[in-house]
């Protein structure tokens, strides 16, 4: 062998894994889906692969996520010790821009409050709602809908929905878990505001939270075909100092398991919230 070949053919073995993992990326980026008018089209099956759902914020791994002071250190409460490993917390590296988010005094102590009564208190044992944004990173896929004149979201936790307005329709007829969702379009982001909340939801497992003065700006924008970066900024003057910002990845499922199965949940409960109410036990 002559001429150039005898350059490249050495290092061929060492090119052809990194070309491997060029053309991979490639097919796995792709061209982003548009609608006829040329914006970005959402549609599809998505979820996330962080541990948000436990806490937000920057968090090592955990016994348990309710702790009580024992002998030697904290330990699982009673009510979840019986759990052992799979009540545990796993570490993450939080979605929070900054890390921290900036409570008023007041709402510092309720959350470390929330937390210590979590079994209690939190809106996702008793397979209330959601809310927004906490809906789009717990442990389930939800589905966006998308087509030129349309925009909707369905969620595999407790049969969750939300139709998007395109043009604002006044305000909301009551609060709600959910809100009242109003799209635009800047440039190839989806910017969605939501409003008219009930105040009574969390953010996460760790008791995080917010009042019915919630404005969230969620913010869409496609990095590929497969994967959408979700920021969105929580502003809320009863609880919080300023606005701040959570940003994750949202990942598109692909192949047969790119749908959502049914998870209407409040059937499951029925023993949990009116079990007390039962003549006998």
């Amino acid at each position: 062998m002559t001429g150039p070949w005898q350059m490249i053919w050495p290092n061929l073995n060492r090119l052809l894994p990194v070309a491997a993992l060029l053309a991979s990326a490639a097919a796995w980026g792709g061209d982003i889906p548009r609608l006829a008018d040329g914006k970005p089209d959402l549609s599809g099956v998505w979820q996330v692969l962080n541990s948000a759902n436990y806490d937000v914020r920057p968090h090592d791994a955990r016994a348990a996520l309710m702790l009580v002071d024992g002998p030697n250190g904290p330990v699982p409460a009673p009510q979840i010790a019986a759990l052992g490993a799979a009540g545990a917390v796993p570490a993450g590296p939080g979605v929070v821009i900054g890390g921290e988010i900036p409570y008023q005094g007041w709402a510092a102590e309720q959350q470390q409050d929330n937390q210590r009564d979590w079994i209690n208190r939190d809106p996702e044992i008793r397979c209330y709602l959601p809310g927004v944004p906490r809906a789009h990173y717990m442990p389930y896929p939800f589905q966006i809908v998308h087509s030129s004149g349309s925009l909707s979201f369905a969620y595999e936790y407790a049969g969750a929905a939300r139709n998007v307005h395109l043009s604002d329709p006044g305000p909301p007829a009551a609060p709600s878990w959910m809100g009242k969702s109003v799209a635009r379009w800047e440039g190839d982001t989806l910017v969605i505001e939501v409003t008219g909340f009930n105040g009574r939801g969390w953010l996460d497992r760790a008791g995080n939270f917010h009042s019915d003065a919630l404005i969230v700006t969620e913010r869409f924008t496609p990095t590929s075909a497969h994967t959408l970066e979700y920021q969105a900024t929580l502003e809320d003057i009863k609880v919080y100092t300023r606005p701040w910002t959570m940003r994750m990845t949202l990942y598109r499922r692909v192949g047969e398991d790119a749908r959502i199965e049914p998870l209407k949940c409040a059937e499951f409960v029925e023993d949990l919230i009116y079990g007390h109410l039962r003549r006998e036990p």
